[in-house]
């Protein structure tokens, strides 16, 4: 059973009789199914019975109930109701719009709308450039999914995607100040989609592809950086390939080992592991190594033109056969693929201080802490283990260094800019085995990566019309 996690968090309200030994029996009825209680609080207190609030985090929805019914066995304890906390806390949604001027009285009113509007609308029209120093779409960012390819959930629809996309938009907001917005689309059609993206581009800055399902999200991606004069940025591809990198340049720090000599195999040869490695071979990764689903890429796999691309610019040594026999004698292992898929063995027969990223969500494709017993370095995604490979390090930051440039590409420059941004945000004397990236809440990793891609952005991009940075 995975490890409990805030995100099957639940809690339990319940009426215990009073007695000094009321907690530490519930506390135990919660352990006795592998639960772990967070908190106890005490709702209401009566003369012959107490009304308990008990906050416990569960593997699994099932796992949940299973507390909530070792709760209820306890002798004399009625169980009420049960809450599911992430449900709570998506109640309403995730997001809101606020103004950022005053409408108090009627003179703002007059600036803001009818009849001083008119003259800045009039203005636009004259000057096109100066829609982003008079609009919101200078901290502005789409987000533009189809719900193809949600999470680990799968082809869900726009609908369901939402919370997703909500979640996005407020790390937008959280880590870098970037005003985002859920654009979530009732079709799965490219031309549809490109084309309602390029007529609803003029109010955004920037346009962030998210859980689009590949081929189909390259074809879109493509199109839509063709035609349109705003940065396109496809998260699941792009953003895994900028932390995957900068956790590796640590990782092989810790081993003493380089990229242009290690031995890699990628698992998963999707959108995320054909952007993660693209992106090694920009930086200098020479013997990289592509499994799709039938074991190792050959130089005449032409499935579609991206894995063409992967068979022609890896294994360098002619390998056939299965993902374990790439993974002999192998120096790093990174998973953007299935879960359960690679086990303690294969760990074993890679190379001395090996690295594993095994990064499939929830579920990584080896269990790290069996992983662990093998490889120097373990990194996986999830927030219960060390080392975690999050694409909240990448996105925010990325986009503010967008914006701020007024850019209108991005390039592999740019990625590894900031890939390099990450890295270096981990002291030499912070670097270690367990930590080879820096927290999510770090406050100054998406100052810096945004300084590293603007500074990239600004030698290909004139100033904006007013030369004001647009925080």
């Amino acid at each position: 059973m995975p490890s409990p996690s805030p995100g099957y968090s639940i809690t339990v309200r319940v009426h215990a009789p009073v007695g000094a030994g009321t907690p530490s029996t519930l506390a135990a009825a919660i352990a006795s199914v592998k639960g772990a209680m967070t908190a106890l609080d005490v709702a209401e207190s009566h003369p012959d019975h107490m009304v308990i609030d008990l906050t416990c985090d569960a593997s699994d929805a099932a796992h949940a109930d299973q507390i909530a019914t070792a709760i209820a066995e306890v002798p004399g304890v009625v169980v009420g109701k049960v809450s599911d906390r992430t449900f709570l806390l998506h109640l309403g949604g995730k997001l809101e719009v606020n103004p950022t001027v005053p409408l108090t009285h009627r003179d703002d009113l007059s600036r803001a709308y009818t009849p001083g509007v008119a003259r800045v609308c009039t203005a636009i029209a004259e000057h096109p450039e100066d829609v982003r120093r008079l609009t919101i779409k200078r901290n502005t960012v789409a987000v533009v999914t189809d719900g193809s390819a949600v999470l680990g959930l799968g082809n869900i629809g726009a609908a369901a995607s939402i919370p997703v996309m909500e979640g996005k938009a407020a790390l937008f907001k959280q880590f870098a100040g970037v005003d985002a917005w859920p654009v979530c689309l009732d079709t799965q059609d490219p031309d549809a989609i490109v084309e309602i993206v390029r007529a609803l581009a003029p109010v955004y800055g920037g346009i962030n592809l998210e859980d689009i399902s590949a081929p189909r999200c390259f074809e879109i991606e493509a199109r839509l950086r063709g035609i349109l004069d705003i940065p396109v940025f496809h998260d699941d591809q792009h953003g895994t390939a900028i932390v995957v990198l900068a956790a590796l340049t640590n990782a092989l720090r810790v081993v003493g080992k380089t990229l242009a000599r290690a031995r890699i195999v990628v698992s998963g040869v999707g959108a995320a592991g054909h952007a993660v490695i693209r992106l090694l071979v920009a930086e200098g990764a020479t013997n990289v190594i592509g499994c799709g689903r039938n074991g190792i890429l050959s130089a005449d796999d032409t499935a579609d033109e991206f894995r063409t691309w992967i068979a022609e610019h890896t294994n360098p040594e002619g390998r056939t056969g299965s993902l374990r026999d790439a993974l002999v004698g192998a120096d790093v292992f990174i998973g953007v693929s299935a879960p359960n898929i690679v086990t303690g063995e294969d760990i074993a027969a890679m190379a001395g201080e090996s690295i594993v990223f095994a990064l499939a969500n929830p579920v990584p494709e080896v269990d790290p802490v069996v992983a662990g017993e093998h490889a120097a370095v373990v990194a996986t995604g999830r927030s219960d283990f060390p080392n975690q490979i999050n694409n909240v390090l990448a996105f925010p930051g990325v986009f503010r260094g967008l914006l701020d440039a007024h850019a209108v590409d991005i390039t592999d420059e740019m990625l590894i800019a900031a890939a390099g941004a990450i890295a270096d945000r981990v002291l030499p004397s912070e670097l270690n085995a367990t930590y080879i990236v820096p927290s999510v809440f770090d406050a100054r990793v998406a100052p810096a990566v945004a300084a590293a891609v603007g500074e990239v952005a600004a030698r290909g991009n004139s100033p904006g019309s007013d030369g004001v940075p647009s925080t």
